[in-house]
C-alpha cells in the first residue's frame, strides 16, 4: 500500500465516521465501516513509514550520466573552429556577416542571422 492509498482510506473512513448522519443502511453500520477504513489506513501508513520509506529514500539517488569517451581528434580534412565545432579546413576563419542578401523577401526588415 502506498502512502497515497493509506491517506485516501483514512479520509474516506473519517467522512463515513464523522460526516454521515445515517447510522445504518439496510443492516450495514456506516460508522463502523468508517472506523474500519480509518484503522486500515493508519496501519497501512505505519507500515509504509516503517518498511517502504527507507527503500524510497535509497531509490532517490542521483544518477550521473557520463558521456562516452570519444576520439577527440577532428575528422580528416576538418579543423576545430572558434565556436567549438568542426569545419572544413578550407573554410574561412570568420563566418560571413550576413547569411541572406539585403533584399531577400524572407527578411523584409533586414534582420540577419538564423531563426
Amino acid at each position: 500500500m502506498t502512502i497515497g492509498a493509506a491517506l485516501l482510506l483514512i479520509a474516506v473512513g473519517a467522512i463515513l465516521r464523522f460526516a454521515v448522519n445515517t447510522v445504518t443502511v439496510w443492516g450495514i453500520q456506516v460508522h463502523t465501516i468508517g472506523d474500519i477504513l480509518m484503522i486500515v489506513g493508519l496501519v497501512g501508513l505505519v507500515l509504509w513509514m516503517v518498511i517502504w520509506a527507507p527503500w524510497a529514500r535509497a531509490r532517490r539517488t542521483t544518477v550521473v550520466h557520463q558521456r562516452p569517451v570519444v576520439d577527440e581528434r577532428p575528422p580528416d580534412g576538418y579543423v576545430l573552429g572558434p565556436d567549438g565545432r568542426y569545419h572544413p579546413a578550407d573554410y574561412p576563419a570568420e563566418y560571413p556577416t550576413q547569411e541572406y542578401p539585403p533584399g531577400d523577401p524572407r527578411y523584409p526588415s533586414g534582420r540577419r542571422g538564423r531563426l
